[in-house]
């Protein structure tokens, strides 16, 4: 009775959803593109060839994490086609920057049993794996019914989530014990889902996300855009901030410049969406500023670059002394810390990390990461501290960077875990 009352609600709740989206492609145009995708069709599409795999990450986080997992997949088994889906137009763009044509992208389909098997008959996979936290009752049981296993992937459950789903657990019983294999990220991630009733394979592997590569390619364009843009000034970036978190940045910054006149600020807004707004913000602070898209190295009398550029974050992380990740000073639940870490750059975050609790919880165990109240204040003194002793700043980003070596290796055990499902 439950899934038919699902299935109903799903349905009749489509034409808002379409609203939605509308709505959505003011800001963001791509939004009202491929809307056939999202239904199974695929008019004027080549399928990729059949028995392949399917990787869903949901947006652009879920992408960079699956990036070396698809890497390492592609090297060990050439012959297997990857189909890639995504729910968002910024993690189809991500896709595309980091693969190419080398593997298939579509928008996974609504959680519609018609519209998902148009999408098994179009892609014929062997097996499903999702990154991190997407459960769909009607993905897993069409995928049950033939017998293509669905595996959860650095699997994460917030304690939101968690809470969710045990509302109706016992509805949900049959569904969760229709997953092949859960590989959670933490031991806080494994027990949720064995509170919820799974019964099936659950392996810790850790997080993949430990397991960053710095390319040589990435090194030399960080060397080159450095020599390009930053000579001996100072530079701070603040990343994947989210709404009501610029104007807390922008304000600490304007302190800063009073005893830091060359400081140089890199503002990466998490949402494409959010470009020209945040723009709109620096403009109206009456910084000088350049957009990264523009690509005009900043002058000396730059004050703020705004990174609006996809696919470039490591690239900026790369470059800076100090970084601020976002989605920590407003309840969003932080990002990935741990990118500006494998450059050895000292990280300051708020306290909304809910995010990320394990990777965190080792990092403020060894002062890996500096965490502040939520105001400009508390974020200019961060700033200024970490700007004003060399011995500090390698304090914390040596303290960082160690966590992550440490904790690396759980791809090679999620590999380890994968390969009976991709041999199959």
């Amino acid at each position: 009775m439950w899934r038919f009352l699902y299935n109903l609600t799903v349905y009749l709740l489509q034409p808002l959803i379409l609203l939605f989206m509308l709505i959505r492609s003011f800001k963001s145009p791509n939004y009202r593109k491929r809307i056939n995708e999202r239904y199974g069709f695929y008019r004027n599409l080549a399928a990729p060839k059949p028995n392949g795999l399917i990787i869903h990450a949901a947006s652009v986080g879920e992408v960079i994490a699956a990036t070396p997992l698809v890497n390492r997949i592609k090297k060990i088994y050439p012959d297997l086609p990857i189909t890639m889906t995504t729910v968002t137009p910024t993690g189809s763009d991500r896709v595309k920057a980091a693969f190419g044509d080398s593997v298939t992208h579509v928008y996974l389909p609504y959680d519609l049993p018609d519209a998902l098997n148009r999408f098994l008959n179009f892609v014929h996979p062997k097996a499903c794996i999702v990154i991190e936290t997407e459960i769909w009752p009607n993905l897993i049981r069409q995928l049950h019914k033939r017998n293509i296993p669905f595996i959860i992937a650095n699997a994460r459950l917030s304690e939101h989530s968690a809470r969710r789903y045990g509302w109706v657990k016992n509805k949900l019983y049959r569904m969760f014990n229709e997953i092949s294999l859960i590989a959670p990220q933490d031991d806080i991630s494994g027990t949720r889902y064995l509170e919820l009733g799974y019964k099936g394979k659950l392996i810790l592997t850790g997080n993949i996300k430990y397991d960053l590569v710095i390319t040589d390619e990435l090194s030399r364009n960080i060397e080159t855009l450095h020599q390009q843009w930053i000579g001996e000034r100072p530079v701070w970036i603040a990343a994947s901030t989210h709404v009501g978190e610029e104007e807390i940045i922008l304000k600490a910054h304007r302190t800063l410049l009073e005893k830091y006149p060359n400081l140089l600020l890199i503002l990466v807004p998490r949402h494409p969406e959010r470009f020209n707004s945040v723009a709109d913000l620096i403009t109206k602070a009456e910084f000088s500023y350049c957009r990264r898209s523009e690509n005009i190295a900043p002058s000396a009398e730059t004050q703020v670059v705004l990174g609006d550029t996809m696919g470039e974050l490591m690239l900026m992380y790369g470059i800076s002394d100090i970084a601020f990740v976002g989605g920590s000073l407003v309840q969003h639940g932080g990002h990935n810390p741990l990118e500006p870490l494998a450059f050895k750059v000292p990280v300051i975050s708020g306290k909304y990390t809910f995010n990320f609790p394990e990777v965190f919880r080792k990092l403020l165990d060894v002062d890996g990461v500096l965490e502040i109240e939520e105001n400009s204040v508390a974020l200019s003194n961060a700033v200024e501290k970490l700007l004003d002793s060399k011995t500090l700043r390698e304090h914390y980003g040596n303290a960082g960077y160690e966590v992550l070596i440490e904790n690396r290796g759980a791809l090679q055990r999620l590999l380890n875990l994968l390969h009976p499902y991709l041999e199959k």
